[in-house]
């Protein structure tokens, strides 16, 4: 047992998501969203540095030391798997864990709307999951990749950085691979998972334009794509999409994104009142026709009035599934505002004026 393996049971007792081991500061958890110091001496830089490297391969070591910066997973059997970071800062090593558990929360669980878990039973196309770090994507993919393991009798290829959550071979066969582990770019596996048979394929993430542009090219020929990207609107999801791409083959991707696009899920997640974790808020674009003539045709901006208008095809804008939880009493009025688009919407809910400078 490594010595570090008492900060992650003691993470696992307190429900948290994350656990922060930095030299120069006592360790930290967050719980249900807030950072928590915990009761122990500051962390000094060489035992730290000792402790981290007991769980570390020494090809992440040896890449730590010549970047400052490593990504990784860790697992402890029984407990649950970690996504690990080391990084270097002003007081010597630092390291973020987040916790992946060990089952994986199905949709009815996690209270995503029925038109998300259907998604996984798509026949082909592209699904793109949206939202800022620590927004929840992983869960919500998790949660559908989890749907069509059950549901299919397909090959699931999933490409990760690192591996996340482990599906086991169900009514699927699965196989996962780890990028800097099983390859060496998200690029050169998607190129590879083209060769492999796959029926259904998930990328942890559209980094660069090779990426992106195999993933649609994928979605286009017949395989189910699922991936992330940092956006916070469906709308800003295409334009990143096309944006990425040089100006004279913009036209030809709208095209091809427009044909192969299926949905995209926006999501954030909130405090519970309840104080009983953390739960999400969603805006959903389901492609339709007219869905996808917006996007041949540039119109990107006028998409979320295309959204308030198919509520009948399962869409919903963020804001209206943020009001949502708020009118259901789960999430505060701050939380609210300060997470809203339209803050005009939300102002009249504060009990004081507003003190960001979101308006400014």
């Amino acid at each position: 047992m490594a010595k570090i393996d008492a900060f992650f049971k003691l993470m696992h007792e307190q429900n948290a998501s994350d656990l922060h081991l930095m030299a120069g500061q006592p360790p930290a958890l967050r719980v249900h969203g807030d950072i928590e110091r915990v009761k122990y001496k500051v962390l000094d830089n060489d035992d730290l540095r000792a402790m981290l490297y007991e769980i570390a391969a020494e090809d992440k070591i040896k890449t730590f030391e010549e970047t400052g910066d490593v990504d990784f997973g860790y697992e402890i059997p029984g407990l649950a798997r970690y996504r690990a970071n080391f990084f270097m800062q002003k007081n010597g090593v630092g390291a973020v864990f987040r916790e992946i558990p060990s089952a994986i929360m199905n949709c009815q669980q996690l209270g995503l709307p029925t038109v998300v878990s259907k998604l996984a039973t798509l026949p082909r196309g592209l699904v793109i999951v949206t939202g800022p770090t620590g927004s929840g994507k992983s869960t919500t993919l998790a949660a559908i990749i989890d749907e069509a393991n059950r549901q299919r009798a397909d090959h699931i290829i999933t490409i990760e950085d690192p591996i996340e959550f482990v599906h086991k071979s169900q009514g699927c066969l699965v196989n996962q691979r780890e990028v800097g582990l099983h390859t060496k770019t998200f690029a050169a596996a998607l190129r590879g998972a083209l060769r492999e048979d796959p029926d259904v394929i998930l990328v942890g993430e559209m980094r660069d334009l090779t990426t992106m542009s195999l993933a649609i090219e994928a979605a286009s020929t017949g395989h189910l794509v699922f991936s992330t990207l940092h956006t916070t609107s469906a709308a800003k999801t295409v334009d990143r999409i096309v944006e990425v791409f040089p100006a004279e083959e913009q036209g030809q991707i709208r095209s091809t994104l427009s044909d192969g696009i299926r949905a995209i899920i926006s999501q954030t997640l909130f405090k519970r009142i309840d104080k009983k974790g953390r739960i999400p808020a969603l805006e959903i674009l389901i492609a339709t026709p007219a869905v996808r003539n917006l996007i041949r045709e540039a119109k990107s901006h006028q998409i979320p009035s295309m959204i308030q208008t198919g509520k009948k095809y399962g869409m919903q804008l963020l804001d209206d599934a943020i009001m949502d939880l708020f009118n259901k009493g789960r999430i505060s009025a701050d939380d609210a505002y300060t997470k809203s688009n339209d803050k005009g919407r939300f102002r009249p809910l504060l009990k004081s004026p507003p003190t960001d400078f979101t308006e400014a």
